[in-house]
């Protein structure tokens, strides 16, 4: 696949797993989830959504432990960014979801590059 079909790629999985990340989120905090434990279930659906469609799509790469642990790594990584988001946008504005938001960029961007180049990597350590 070439480069900018396959970062197409990883940006529709992107977007449908934002919707699931989001639409989880959303679902929690409307029936009264505080927004640590709603932004958090949101991200661990979306991660699950994400490694599948891109190790099996975008990177066409297949499941693997080791894939996986360098993927939860980068997971860890994206979920200190995006809390640190969600946190910095409710103490300034009470909007979490302007947070999360404003997050989705920065954990795109890191995990396209991590992942072509660490977590799907063909011969990967």
């Amino acid at each position: 696949m070439n480069h900018s079909r396959q970062f197409g790629t990883f940006i529709a999985g992107g977007l449908l797993c934002a919707l699931v990340d989001i639409g989880v989120m959303q679902i929690l905090l409307h029936s009264g989830a505080h927004f640590t434990a709603a932004t958090t279930a949101g991200f661990v659906a979306g991660l699950l959504v994400n490694y599948a469609f891109h190790s099996r799509v975008t990177f066409e790469a297949g499941a693997s432990a080791s894939s996986f642990a360098r993927y939860l790594c980068v997971v860890g990584l994206n979920y200190l960014l995006t809390m640190g988001c969600v946190a910095l946008a409710v103490a300034l504005a009470g909007q979490p979801l302007l947070g999360k938001i404003l997050s989705l960029p920065l954990v795109s961007v890191n995990g396209y590059l991590l992942s072509k180049f660490w977590i799907f990597r063909k011969n990967a350590p």
